[in-house]
């Protein structure tokens, strides 16, 4: 009667390690790669789920978690927009996609990729202020630069969050890109 068998037996509990496991964004996140920032929300989550729900420091620890995958979400969101105001809206899905499958597509382009990767992070507000540079993001810049796309998404990401001080919203560049 009972057999070990059942594909769906701890179906369950698949699902709940499935959620704590994806860290990127959201529970079975197809795009997910373990980095070290990956491993920093996780470490996070081990000490939050070793501490009493009720305590102060269960509470904060679970407040920077939803914090720091709401930003990274966030980030997403800002690169997919510009993705698609570039014309790739059925591809930025799959631009922004990076599993661990996923290769640099020439290496001589590693270092251009990294060049622009830090060029928006200093000279755009595409990243929040207190962003450390992702590996993903790495890859996204990768596939762009064999689209001959690097560029062009520099310029947008320049127009649409321009560096500011004190600011990390750039509601007068979408206005004027709109226009």
């Amino acid at each position: 009667l009972c057999s070990n068998n059942n594909p769906y037996a701890s179906f369950g509990a698949t699902l709940a390690r499935d959620e704590e496991q994806n860290l990127w964004s959201t529970p079975h996140d197809v795009t997910h790669t373990e980095a070290d920032d990956d491993r920093v929300l996780y470490n996070m989550i081990v000490v939050r789920n070793q501490l009493d729900k009720d305590s102060e420091e269960w509470q904060k620890l679970n407040y920077d978690i939803y914090t720091l995958r709401q930003t990274r979400k966030e980030v997403r969101s800002r690169w997919k927009q510009i993705l698609e105001d570039l014309g790739f809206q059925k591809e930025a899905d799959s631009l922004l996609s990076v599993t661990k499958l996923s290769i640099i597509s020439d290496s001589q382009n590693m270092s251009k990729a990294r060049d622009i990767l830090l060029k928006l992070l200093e000279e755009t507000n595409i990243f929040p202020t207190s962003w450390e540079l992702s590996e993903r993001y790495l890859f996204v810049v990768d596939r762009l630069i064999a689209l001959d796309a690097a560029d062009e998404f520099f310029k947008m990401a320049s127009a649409v969050y321009p560096k500011r001080p004190g600011g990390d919203r750039a509601d007068e560049g979408l206005r004027a890109l709109q226009s």
